[in-house]
C-alpha cells in the first residue's frame, strides 16, 4: 500500500480505548468513510492503519505498542483532528510524491514565523533523518506532502500555503508540537546505495 501525501480530509478522534500495551482508535469520517471496508489502510496523520470496525461514520483501528512509541499516534485525545488519507489504488492520479505510511521518526516544531497568508514553520529532527533530506525534496510531516525550503544538521523548514493551512492540521501546530515524519523513499535507497559504496559513513 502506498499513499501521496495528499491529505483527503480531516477526522475526530472520538474514542482512545487502552488494551494493554496497544490501544483502539475511533475516528469519526466523512469522504474516507464512503467506501471502507474491513482491512482498508488508511493513512492517519501519515501512519498507515488498518480499518477493524466500521460503524456509521465511525472507523476503528488497532494501534500496537511499537506504534504508540514511535509515532505521535499515542499523543491523540477524545477530540483531537486527525489528517486521513485512503491507500492510492491503481490508475489513481499521484499529485504528491509516493508516501508509505511507515513513520520514522518524530520531528519537533522549533519555530513558526507568519509571512502573509503564508506560514514558514522549522522543526528539529533525528540527524539521520536529516540526511536524507535536501532543498527542494519532498517530506511528509502528520501525513502531509510538503516540499522541502531549508535543511542543515539541525533542521529542516516548509512554507505553507493557506490551502495546507486551512485543510490540514497543520494550521494548529504551535511551538512543541511533536510530529511524524516520513523521509522520501527514494532518498532512503540512495543513502544505502551510497553508504554500500563507501562515499557515506
Amino acid at each position: 500500500m502506498v499513499f501521496t501525501g495528499l491529505v483527503e480530509e480531516t477526522g475526530v478522534i472520538c474514542k482512545v480505548e487502552l488494551l494493554g500495551p496497544a490501544a483502539r482508535l475511533g475516528v469519526r469520517v466523512s469522504l474516507v468513510g464512503t467506501d471502507a471496508q474491513i482491512g482498508d489502510s488508511i493513512a492517519i496523520n501519515g501512519c498507515c492503519l488498518t480499518v477493524v470496525q466500521i460503524d456509521d461514520g465511525l472507523l476503528e483501528f488497532d494501534v500496537g505498542s511499537e506504534t504508540l512509541l514511535r509515532t505521535s499516534l499515542g499523543q491523540l485525545a477524545v477530540g483531537s483532528r486527525v489528517n486521513l488519507e485512503r491507500a492510492l489504488r491503481a490508475g489513481d492520479r499521484l499529485g504528491g510524491h509516493y508516501v508509505t505510511g511507515h513513520v520514522d521518526g518524530l520531528g519537533e516544531v522549533v519555530e513558526i514565523r507568519e509571512e502573509g497568508e503564508w506560514r514558514h514553520i522549522r522543526f528539529s529532527a533525528p540527524a539521520a533523518l536529516l540526511r536524507q533530506m535536501a532543498s527542494k525534496g519532498s517530506i511528509t510531516i502528520d501525513g502531509v506532502s510538503l516540499t522541502l525550503v531549508e535543511t542543515d544538521d539541525q533542521g529542516f523548514s516548509v512554507m505553507l500555503v493557506p490551502h495546507t493551512l486551512a485543510v490540514t492540521t497543520l494550521g494548529e501546530f504551535e511551538l512543541g508540537r511533536r510530529v511524524n515524519l516520513e523521509t522520501d523513499v527514494l532518498a532512503k535507497y540512495v543513502e544505502r546505495q551510497l553508504r554500500g559504496s563507501g562515499y557515506v559513513q
